[in-house]
């Protein structure tokens, strides 16, 4: 049997990791300023998260959610604790697509409607419901498109209030700051409109936090520096620091009923240790505005730069608009050792650790300056 051959990938294999630190099976060291995704929040090999994945391995790895496991209870009070969403309920699952899609219904539960209005760009993962609301028809099959949604374009009022004027939408979904397309921003008025205006219209504002959530713009959630508060909340990505986790952050004024959601995967013990073990380093090490301060630092140092055709983003959530981005993406992996992402074919997108260091800042500085240098030359 063969491997179904979807991904283009690098010709890297990848072995070890610490911190912000990978390397490959040939003995290759790299600086991971991309956390696979955004994945890693905390760092690779943290070692208190070894300790408690390790410390509950020898517990017990897994039960199902036919029992009462207390984990759940202390990780859904340290994330309220931690994101300011102390009042409101957790649902957990695994992965971002699968949040999405329990948001989407559990806004279709409490309101009786399935209409969803969704924002020109997004993407929002590629099950069912998840991908009708993902702005990019390449990923759709004729399964996916039967669903109700209308798109408008990002920071648009005029058409969120047309979109909402019928009064038959269940949920309004925005990225917190929409990654693959860019590093695109919500700006401030639109979200405290959309709050607004769902609150007129009885909709849901669901505010997907997958990429932008878990301290990576230095606040907990990106919506945050807009001062509203999201009737529902997706986090997934550096929730777990890798191990499958996602959650469904739901208000208290939607109620819970018996078979309403449900998985067999989902807050399993061993991914509650991860979560907690995130959550805890978090807080302790202060990364939140670690990231605020060295995302601030790195755009203050790159923005003179005359390559750069615009830089967008919030904390460590960054993206970097260059005429020649695939070539210098390319060039600093193979001459430099930075693995980095990509938003589309213009974008060079940045989601180091939280935990990244100001002197491995530096060193994707010099790398980036010295390379855009050769290219305008």
């Amino acid at each position: 049997m063969e491997l179904f051959n979807v991904y283009n990938c690098y010709d890297i294999n990848l072995v070890n990791g610490k911190g912000s630190s990978i390397s490959d099976d040939k003995g290759n060291k790299y600086l991971d300023f991309y956390g696979g995704h955004g994945v890693i929040s905390i760092g690779h090999s943290h070692p208190h998260y070894i300790f408690r994945m390790e410390h509950q391995l020898h517990c017990l790895g897994f039960y199902s959610n036919a029992v009462r496991n207390d984990m759940q209870e202390k990780l859904a009070n340290k994330l309220g604790t931690l994101s300011g969403y102390d009042d409101y309920n957790l649902f957990l699952c695994n992965s971002g697509a699968e949040a999405n899609e329990n948001a989407l219904k559990v806004a279709s539960f409490h309101t009786g409607k399935s209409k969803i209005v969704a924002i020109k760009g997004a993407f929002h993962g590629r099950s069912s419901g998840a991908l009708a609301i993902t702005d990019n028809p390449v990923l759709s099959s004729e399964f996916n498109v039967k669903h109700d949604v209308v798109f408008i374009e990002m920071n648009d009022i005029p058409a969120l209030e047309k979109a909402l004027g019928k009064n038959d939408v269940a949920a309004v979904i925005i990225e917190g700051i929409q990654g693959v397309n860019g590093v695109v921003e919500p700006s401030a008025d639109f979200l405290k409109s959309a709050e607004s205006l769902c609150k007129t219209h009885k909709a849901m504002l669901i505010l997907d936090e997958i990429q932008s959530g878990y301290g990576r713009t230095g606040k907990f959630f990106a919506h945050q520096h807009a001062g509203i508060k999201a009737d529902i909340i997706t986090t997934a990505k550096g929730m777990g620091n890798g191990f499958p986790i996602a959650g469904v952050i739901i208000s208290p004024e939607i109620k819970a009923w018996s078979g309403m959601l449900g998985t067999t995967f989902g807050g399993n013990h061993l991914a509650c240790a991860a979560g907690m073990a995130v959550l805890e380093s978090i807080e302790e090490e202060q990364l939140i505005d670690n990231a605020n301060k060295l995302g601030d630092y790195l755009i203050s140092e790159l923005k003179d730069n005359k390559a750069i055709k615009a830089i967008r983003g919030k904390g460590l959530m960054i993206g970097i608009d260059l005429e020649d981005m695939p070539k210098i993406r390319k060039q600093l992996l193979e001459e430099y050792g930075i693995f980095t992402g990509s938003s589309g074919s213009t974008t060079l997108r940045l989601l180091p650790p939280l935990s990244i260091t100001k002197k491995e800042v530096d060193q994707f500085i010099q790398a980036f300056q010295k390379l855009t240098q050769i290219v305008l030359t």
